[in-house]
């Protein structure tokens, strides 16, 4: 087959390359590198006019015009490639606005891909409109929402999430779901929004090409390596401040027996090195099933933090555990870090169930094959 693969947020549309290509197909990857991250990408659409004195004369340029000279920019650059776009048996999205552009100009762009191949697929693997309304309901206990529904984040700290829910992306949303073949959740977070849909066609995992990601075998016996990537701009929707206060309360309680390492906004080649020294890896408190910075550090055989809800463990039928389930609660991420760092014996009993977690569930050529028969 000859498939597109459009946008990257998390190396997801990587992996998934790898695996087709290692199956035989032929495979297209299209996106922006998402940001400072800059993950490759076969064709490469630059962001322009988001820094410095640039930035600025783009903001006075649309607040008289009303004209998004990034999105243009972006638009013009993927109409230039608009050759190598066309005659693919299957295009998939990263997401609902796969470019981060203006909705009239992302419309543009799918419009392109939906008249020129043969069929369109969106995947739910982060905010859209359907999983921000579902945040904003009180269906589950807590969300990536929690601190704005609680009063604790002003709306402006997440209005990266909260413009899903505004008039165009309800559009943007609306004429997707008329035009796709199908949507596809890559996690338990992204399936309960969509549960019933009768555009959706499933969860498939995360794809992690396990082959690039080394295990190493690190000593219990000297300081517990505690590792926290931060970046800004989910600072909040990951409950990044519970890990932080828990990690105050750590150093104070066991001073010679860990090490605390916090990083802030690294490409993403930097920091996936960054923490192969850590045994523990603190990923976010608002999730029920793992993203995919989680499941590559799980692969690497490191005792993550993150979602591991009960419904995740059924979901897989676990009976130990693969990961911590982080809950947004203080004192409850104190209790289990004090844990391990008492019972270092159970960083490798808990790390090595992740990794083969990871195998069984994630390998991409397996999971790259999921994609396949359900596209097909």
């Amino acid at each position: 087959m000859k498939i597109l693969l459009v946008g990257e947020y998390s190396r997801l549309h990587n992996s998934l390359q790898e695996g087709l290509v290692a199956l035989g197909h032929q495979v297209i990857l299209i996106s922006t590198g998402d940001y400072f991250k800059k993950y490759p990408s076969d064709i490469i659409i630059q962001r322009s006019f988001d820094t410095g004195l640039a930035r600025k004369i783009k903001i006075v340029i649309y607040i008289l015009f009303k004209f998004d000279i990034t999105s243009w920019s972006m638009t013009r650059q993927f109409f230039k490639n608009a050759s190598s776009l066309k005659g693919f048996d299957v295009v998939q999205l990263i997401n609902e606005s796969p470019f981060g552009a203006a909705v009239k100009d992302e419309i543009k762009m799918i419009s392109f891909l939906k008249q020129n191949n043969k069929k369109l697929f969106l995947l739910s693997c982060g905010t859209d409109y359907l999983s921000v309304q579902h945040q904003l309901s009180n269906v589950n206990p807590y969300s990536i929402l929690s601190n704005y529904k609680d009063g604790k984040v002003s709306k402006i700290e997440f209005k990266s999430v909260l413009k899903y829910t505004t008039t165009p992306f309800k559009e943007l949303h609306q004429y997707l779901f008329k035009n796709i073949d199908g949507v596809i959740a890559s996690d338990y977070d992204y399936h309960m929004p969509l549960a019933g849909n009768s555009k959706y066609l499933g969860l498939i995992p995360n794809p992690i090409n396990t082959s690039k990601l080394s295990v190493f075998e690190l000593d219990t016996k000297g300081p517990i390596v505690i590792f926290m990537g931060i970046n800004r701009t989910n600072y909040h929707s990951k409950g990044i401040s519970y890990f932080e206060e828990a990690l105050v309360a750590i150093q104070q309680k066991f001073p010679e027996l860990v090490h605390i390492e916090v990083v802030e906004n690294l490409p993403y080649d930097q920091y996936i090195k960054k923490y192969n020294d850590a045994h523990i890896i603190l990923d976010q408190v608002f999730a029920y099933d793992q993203g995919y910075n989680a499941l590559e550090a799980m692969a690497k055989a490191k005792v993550v933090f993150t979602g591991a809800e009960p419904a995740f463990m059924e979901h897989y039928k676990l009976d130990t555990p693969v990961a911590i389930n982080a809950l947004p609660n203080v004192e409850s991420l104190v209790i289990a870090l004090e844990d391990l760092i008492k019972h270092p014996e159970k960083i490798k009993e808990i790390g090595l169930a992740a990794h083969e977690f990871v195998v069984q569930h994630h390998h991409y050529k397996k999971v790259a094959q999921q994609y396949l028969d359900t596209w097909n």
